[in-house]
C-alpha cells in the first residue's frame, strides 16, 4: 500500500486522493503570466477535486536570460520576475475549507543549458539589500547557465550535482491582497523551499472562494537559504494531483511525505518565521495526534528539524518538521 493512501488527502480528501482525470495547461494555453496572487484575474482553468494538470512553466526570468551575457539588469524588468501559471479554480473551494496538492513530477523543458543561476545587485544572502542597506558596493553582475536533466545538473566540467527538483512558487489567493509574486506567506507564494518536491503533499488554507491555485519558478535545485536569491531556475512541466478538505481548517502552510510532516512559517527576522514553523507544528500535533502541548514542546525540543527554504525574499520561509515515526500512538 502507497503511503498516499494513509494521507491526509486521502483520508480527508473529497476525492480521498484518487486521480479522476488528467488536464493540461500549454503555454498557449495559460496567455499572460501573472506577477502576483491576487483574486482579481479570471481563472485560466477549473479543476475537479481528484484531477492532475501538468503545467508548462516559464523559469523565474521569464526566459529573458538565455546566455550568460544576458545580465538580468538588462534583459528583466524587474519586478516582473516569476511569471506565475493560473490562477486554477478548484470546483467547490470555501472559505475556510483546505487544497491539497500533490507534487507528481517536475520535467525540465525547453532547450538546453535549461538552467539559470545569477548574482544579481542588492539581491541575495550575502550582499547589502535595500532592506539591508550597507555602504559597501553590489557584487559584479553574473550570469551562470546549466544544463539541467533527468540524469543530472551539470554545474561545471568538473562537477555534476544531483537532479532534485521543487517547485519555488506555489500557493493560493489571499482573500483580497494582490501580492507579488516574490513574497510568501500564509497563502503559500515564493518559499523556495526544497521539500516542495515530488512525491509530496501541500496543504494550503483556502482564503478566497475557489481558492485560485498559482504555480511557477520551478527549480532543478537549491541548497539551503537559495544563498545568492537564484536557485537553478528552470522552465518545467509541473504535474499536479488537487483535492479539496472539508472539515480541516488551517493557518498556514503545511507539508507531508511518507516520512514526515511540516509546518511553514514566512517571516522577518528568521527566527520569527521559525517560531511561526514551530508553532503550528506544535499545534498539528495536540489537534491530530494526542500530544498535550508541554509534551509536543518537548520532543520539538529534543527531535524538531528545520529546513531554510529562503533566506533572501521579502519573508523568509522554514519549515519545520518531525517524523511520522516518532507520532505514532
Amino acid at each position: 500500500m502507497s503511503w498516499i493512501e494513509t494521507s491526509y488527502m486521502a483520508r480527508k480528501g473529497v476525492a480521498r486522493g484518487a486521480e479522476t482525470g488528467r488536464r493540461h495547461l500549454s503555454e498557449a494555453d495559460q496567455g499572460d503570466y501573472h506577477y502576483v496572487y491576487g483574486p482579481f484575474v479570471e481563472p485560466v482553468m477549473r479543476l475537479a477535486p481528484g484531477e492532475v494538470v501538468s503545467v508548462e512553466t516559464l523559469d523565474a526570468f521569464g526566459g529573458a536570460v538565455k546566455t550568460e551575457a544576458d545580465l538580468p539588469s538588462q534583459v528583466v524588468n524587474f519586478p516582473f520576475v516569476n511569471p506565475q501559471n493560473g490562477p486554477f479554480a478548484i470546483e467547490g473551494a470555501k472559505v475556510g475549507d483546505t487544497l491539497a496538492v500533490r507534487i507528481v513530477d517536475v520535467e525540465p523543458r525547453g532547450p538546453q543549458p535549461a538552467g539559470t543561476s545569477a548574482l544579481i545587485p542588492e539581491f541575495g544572502g550575502l550582499v547589502a539589500t535595500p532592506q539591508t542597506a550597507m555602504l559597501n558596493k553590489p557584487i559584479p553582475e553574473k550570469v551562470k547557465k546549466m544544463e539541467v536533466t533527468r540524469d543530472g545538473v551539470k554545474f561545471s566540467d568538473r562537477i555534476t550535482l544531483p537532479f532534485e527538483p521543487f517547485i519555488g512558487t506555489l500557493g493560493v489567493s489571499p482573500f483580497m491582497e494582490a501580492v507579488s509574486s516574490l513574497q510568501p506567506d500564509y497563502w503559500g507564494g515564493n518559499m523556495d523551499l526544497p521539500d516542495v518536491a515530488p512525491g509530496a503533499i501541500i496543504y494550503f488554507p483556502v482564503l478566497h472562494d475557489d481558492a485560485l491555485m498559482y504555480v511557477g519558478d520551478c527549480h532543478g535545485r537549491q541548497g539551503d537559504g537559495e544563498l545568492c536569491g537564484v536557485a537553478v531556475e528552470i522552465p518545467a512541466v509541473a504535474t499536479l494531483h488537487v483535492d479539496l478538505l472539508k472539515g480541516w481548517p488551517i493557518q498556514g502552510v503545511r507539508l507531508e511525505t511518507e516520512d514526515m510532516i511540516m509546518s511553514i512559517g514566512s517571516a522577518r527576522p528568521m527566527e520569527d518565521a521559525a517560531r511561526m514553523a514551530y508553532r503550528d507544528l506544535i499545534r498539528w500535533m495536540v489537534d491530530d495526534y494526542g500530544f498535550d502541548e508541554a509534551e509536543a514542546y518537548f520532543l520539538c525540543t529534543q527531535a524538531g528539524k528545520v529546513r531554510v527554504g529562503n533566506m533572501v525574499d521579502p519573508k523568509y520561509s522554514l519549515g519545520a518538521s518531525m517524523k511520522k515515526s516518532y507520532l505514532k500512538g
